[in-house]
């Protein structure tokens, strides 16, 4: 069995296509998906959109978004 170290030195050599499948599984493998969560976030996406399309809301354009986070976190 390979240790960590020579397993990470083995995966990083592989193309990029076959190392994003490694970190898809592994990340899957910690964050196991739940069908009921999942229905549960899309529905609040769907509403979300619903109300940025019907204009009940509106939207911030991402340039703002990030001159607020850098300005509220100093970066």
């Amino acid at each position: 069995m390979l240790s960590t170290v020579e397993l990470i030195k083995e995966a990083t050599s592989l193309p990029v296509e076959e190392r994003t499948m490694i970190v898809d599984s592994l990340l899957k493998s910690l964050n196991t998906p739940d069908p009921d969560l999942d229905l549960q976030w899309a529905k609040v996406a769907h509403r979300r959109f619903s109300d940025l399309k019907s204009g009940k809301v509106k939207g911030i354009p991402g340039n703002v978004v990030f001159d607020n986070i850098r300005k509220r976190f100093g970066k």
